[in-house]
């Protein structure tokens, strides 16, 4: 269920009584935590938070960046979309263009673990990095073009994978990037994310709704996520589950501590 009010901010990055929330565009396609801020994105724009998403400031150098997938590396945050691949190295304040794609223009899944990075392209495939994003080499060109927002990567492993994949549902690798296997979850999967505490545990949003699994993705059951929800990621501690959902040009965030039985609207 759905309880309390929201109060947020509008694009110029103030407090105003008549904002419905962060201004991202016409889509909202990523939600993620790093560096303690919450930041969406989407097609127009990108807002972060330090509160959980009860106020909001405009990052106004990913405007027109159509945000999709965000990786967290030591002294850097990569964020990835139809325009690019950008990076910040001031905590997410600003971003730059990052350079070392060549070609690659089109980013719409990016994941990280230490300097272990993985980027998905429609144009080019499974891309991969050892040095934080710096370099890239190819992984599989025939994997990775309907992929989209967040790819989970085991800190432990960096070759074991989790991806959304709009086409064949929840996916999995075991050899970075190489080979993938498709593990169900919701039709159409947008979003997914994992319990840092316990990558057992997987949350995924898809066109077919929420899902939930507790054995890494071999059986899913119903979540109920809040109306619209269409990405998904947890806190660093996985204390808590945050959803997004487009409402108008803005995105509106819900938290849970409870597994998702229970929902609260920033």
């Amino acid at each position: 269920m759905i309880v309390g009010g929201f109060w947020l901010v509008g694009r110029g990055g103030t407090d105003s009584a008549d904002a419905a929330g962060a201004y991202v565009g016409g889509d909202l396609h990523s939600v993620t935590v790093a560096d303690g801020r919450l930041f969406v994105g989407g097609h127009d724009g990108v807002a972060s938070s330090t509160d959980q998403g009860q106020h909001w400031v405009q990052v106004t150098s990913l405007s027109g960046a159509d945000a999709m997938g965000w990786a967290v590396t030591p002294g850097a945050i990569l964020v990835g979309g139809h325009t690019g691949l950008f990076r910040s190295t001031d905590g997410g304040l600003s971003f730059a263009t990052a350079d070392g794609l060549g070609q690659v223009t089109d980013v719409h899944a990016l994941g990280a673990a230490a300097d272990t990075v993985y980027l998905a392209s429609p144009q080019a495939g499974l891309l991969a990095s050892s040095d934080g994003g710096s370099t890239w080499q190819l992984r599989n060109t025939s994997v990775g073009q309907a992929f989209m927002g967040t790819i989970m990567v085991d800190p432990k492993n960096p070759n074991h994978l989790v991806a959304p994949d709009m086409q064949h549902g929840v996916v999995t690798s075991s050899d970075g990037g190489r080979t993938w296997t498709a593990l169900g979850g919701p039709e159409g999967t947008m979003s997914v994310a994992w319990d840092p505490t316990n990558i057992q545990r997987i949350v995924a949003v898809g066109m077919g709704g929420g899902a939930v699994s507790s054995d890494g993705g071999r059986t899913w059951a119903e979540l109920e996520l809040p109306q619209g929800t269409s990405v998904v990621t947890f806190s660093a501690d996985g204390t808590t589950l945050y959803a997004g959902a487009l409402d108008g040009q803005t995105a509106r965030i819900s938290t849970s501590t409870d597994g998702g039985t229970t929902w609260t609207a920033r």
